[in-house]
Protein backbone atom coordinates (compact mmCIF):
# COMPACT_ATOMS: atom_id res chain seq x y z
CA UNK A 1 0.00 0.00 0.00
CA UNK A 2 1.83 3.35 -1.28
CA UNK A 3 2.70 5.89 1.45
CA UNK A 4 0.72 8.74 1.39
CA UNK A 5 2.73 12.18 0.34
CA UNK A 6 2.07 13.97 3.64
CA UNK A 7 2.82 10.89 5.79
CA UNK A 8 6.34 10.85 3.73
CA UNK A 9 6.59 15.19 4.14
CA UNK A 10 5.47 14.41 8.02
CA UNK A 11 8.43 11.51 8.45
CA UNK A 12 10.91 14.04 6.61
CA UNK A 13 10.60 16.10 9.95
CA UNK A 14 9.74 13.06 13.14
CA UNK A 15 11.81 10.12 11.36
CA UNK A 16 10.13 7.00 12.57
CA UNK A 17 8.63 8.95 15.43
CA UNK A 18 5.46 7.70 16.73
CA UNK A 19 2.80 9.67 14.74
CA UNK A 20 -1.20 9.86 15.33
CA UNK A 21 -3.41 8.81 12.03
CA UNK A 22 -7.26 8.59 11.24
CA UNK A 23 -7.97 5.76 9.60
CA UNK A 24 -11.25 4.61 8.14
CA UNK A 25 -12.52 0.99 8.12
CA UNK A 26 -15.67 -0.64 5.67
CA UNK A 27 -17.42 -3.71 6.88
CA UNK A 28 -19.39 -3.86 3.19
CA UNK A 29 -22.00 -5.71 3.84
CA UNK A 30 -24.47 -7.01 0.90
CA UNK A 31 -28.31 -7.85 1.30
CA UNK A 32 -27.54 -11.49 1.46
CA UNK A 33 -25.23 -10.84 4.35
CA UNK A 34 -22.24 -11.52 2.53
CA UNK A 35 -19.06 -9.24 3.15
CA UNK A 36 -16.93 -7.87 1.27
CA UNK A 37 -13.02 -8.25 1.86
CA UNK A 38 -9.46 -8.09 0.01
CA UNK A 39 -6.39 -10.00 0.33
CA UNK A 40 -3.85 -6.98 1.15
CA UNK A 41 -0.79 -6.52 -1.44
CA UNK A 42 1.85 -5.26 1.61
CA UNK A 43 1.14 -8.31 3.76
CA UNK A 44 -1.07 -11.05 1.90
CA UNK A 45 -3.62 -10.78 4.94
CA UNK A 46 -7.47 -10.52 4.05
CA UNK A 47 -9.01 -7.65 5.79
CA UNK A 48 -11.62 -4.97 5.34
CA UNK A 49 -11.00 -2.46 3.17
CA UNK A 50 -10.36 0.83 4.33
CA UNK A 51 -6.91 3.25 4.97
CA UNK A 52 -5.80 6.94 5.68
CA UNK A 53 -7.62 10.23 5.64
CA UNK A 54 -5.83 13.04 3.87
CA UNK A 55 -5.48 16.09 5.63
CA UNK A 56 -8.95 17.65 5.09
CA UNK A 57 -10.87 14.98 3.53
CA UNK A 58 -14.34 13.78 5.65
CA UNK A 59 -14.24 10.36 6.85
CA UNK A 60 -17.09 8.93 4.73
CA UNK A 61 -16.04 10.16 1.59
CA UNK A 62 -12.26 8.72 2.56
CA UNK A 63 -14.00 5.58 3.31
CA UNK A 64 -16.20 5.19 -0.18
CA UNK A 65 -12.91 6.22 -2.20
CA UNK A 66 -10.67 3.80 -0.38
CA UNK A 67 -13.32 0.99 -0.57
CA UNK A 68 -13.40 1.60 -4.64
CA UNK A 69 -10.01 2.19 -4.83
CA UNK A 70 -8.97 -1.52 -3.62
CA UNK A 71 -12.17 -3.47 -4.57
CA UNK A 72 -13.93 -2.05 -7.42
CA UNK A 73 -17.30 -1.12 -5.51
CA UNK A 74 -19.46 1.41 -5.13
CA UNK A 75 -20.65 1.87 -1.47
CA UNK A 76 -22.81 4.23 0.82
CA UNK A 77 -21.80 4.22 4.14
CA UNK A 78 -24.58 3.95 6.63
CA UNK A 79 -23.82 4.10 10.03
CA UNK A 80 -21.02 4.15 12.24
CA UNK A 81 -20.19 1.08 13.66
CA UNK A 82 -16.88 1.66 16.01
CA UNK A 83 -14.88 4.37 17.02
CA UNK A 84 -10.99 3.46 18.45
CA UNK A 85 -8.06 3.96 19.41
CA UNK A 86 -5.44 0.92 17.92
CA UNK A 87 -2.37 0.31 19.96
CA UNK A 88 0.75 1.34 18.36
CA UNK A 89 2.12 -0.58 15.58
CA UNK A 90 5.88 -0.23 13.80
CA UNK A 91 6.43 -0.95 10.33
CA UNK A 92 9.08 -3.31 8.89
CA UNK A 93 11.01 0.15 7.88
CA UNK A 94 10.99 1.34 11.80
CA UNK A 95 8.11 4.22 11.05
CA UNK A 96 5.88 3.94 14.13
CA UNK A 97 1.85 4.99 14.01
CA UNK A 98 -1.21 4.70 16.31
CA UNK A 99 -4.08 4.73 14.30
CA UNK A 100 -7.08 5.76 15.54
CA UNK A 101 -9.89 3.98 13.55
CA UNK A 102 -13.48 5.12 12.46
CA UNK A 103 -15.24 1.98 11.28
CA UNK A 104 -18.36 2.42 8.77
CA UNK A 105 -21.01 0.18 8.19
CA UNK A 106 -21.62 -0.03 4.16
CA UNK A 107 -23.59 -1.21 1.60
CA UNK A 108 -22.59 -1.48 -1.70
CA UNK A 109 -24.73 0.30 -4.38
CA UNK A 110 -22.42 -0.59 -7.76
CA UNK A 111 -19.11 -1.27 -9.06
CA UNK A 112 -17.98 -5.09 -9.60
CA UNK A 113 -15.74 -6.74 -7.33
CA UNK A 114 -12.42 -6.83 -8.44
CA UNK A 115 -8.54 -6.55 -7.16
CA UNK A 116 -6.12 -3.32 -7.88
CA UNK A 117 -3.25 -5.49 -8.22
CA UNK A 118 -1.44 -2.40 -5.88
CA UNK A 119 -3.13 -2.77 -2.49
CA UNK A 120 -5.65 -5.57 -3.31
CA UNK A 121 -4.29 -8.86 -4.42
CA UNK A 122 -7.99 -10.88 -4.40
CA UNK A 123 -11.53 -9.30 -3.83
CA UNK A 124 -14.15 -11.61 -2.93
CA UNK A 125 -17.45 -11.95 -0.72
CA UNK A 126 -17.91 -14.07 1.84
CA UNK A 127 -20.79 -15.37 4.75
CA UNK A 128 -20.17 -14.83 8.16
CA UNK A 129 -19.74 -18.49 8.92
CA UNK A 130 -17.35 -18.60 6.21
CA UNK A 131 -14.56 -15.47 6.72
CA UNK A 132 -11.11 -16.28 5.81
CA UNK A 133 -8.32 -16.03 8.79
CA UNK A 134 -8.04 -12.67 9.92
CA UNK A 135 -6.57 -10.83 13.11
CA UNK A 136 -8.62 -9.76 16.16
CA UNK A 137 -8.69 -6.35 15.30
CA UNK A 138 -10.39 -7.00 12.10
CA UNK A 139 -12.94 -9.61 13.37
CA UNK A 140 -13.75 -7.46 15.96
CA UNK A 141 -14.83 -4.78 13.09
CA UNK A 142 -16.84 -7.16 11.49
CA UNK A 143 -18.67 -8.57 14.28
CA UNK A 144 -19.31 -4.40 15.68
CA UNK A 145 -20.63 -3.65 12.44
CA UNK A 146 -23.22 -6.42 12.03
CA UNK A 147 -24.40 -6.14 15.56
CA UNK A 148 -26.63 -3.23 16.98
CA UNK A 149 -25.62 -0.65 19.81
CA UNK A 150 -21.99 1.16 20.71
CA UNK A 151 -18.80 -0.12 19.76
CA UNK A 152 -16.02 1.81 21.68
CA UNK A 153 -14.07 1.09 24.85
CA UNK A 154 -13.53 2.72 28.19
CA UNK A 155 -11.11 1.76 30.19
CA UNK A 156 -11.73 1.21 33.36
Amino acid sequence: MPTPDFILRLRKHVGHELIWLTGVTAVVVAESGEILLHRRADDGCWSTPGGILEPGEQPAAALVREVAEETGVDVVPERIAGVVTEPPFTYGNGDRVQFMDVTFRCRPVGGRARPDEEESLEVGWFTPDRLPAMNERIMRRIAHAREEGPAYYVEP
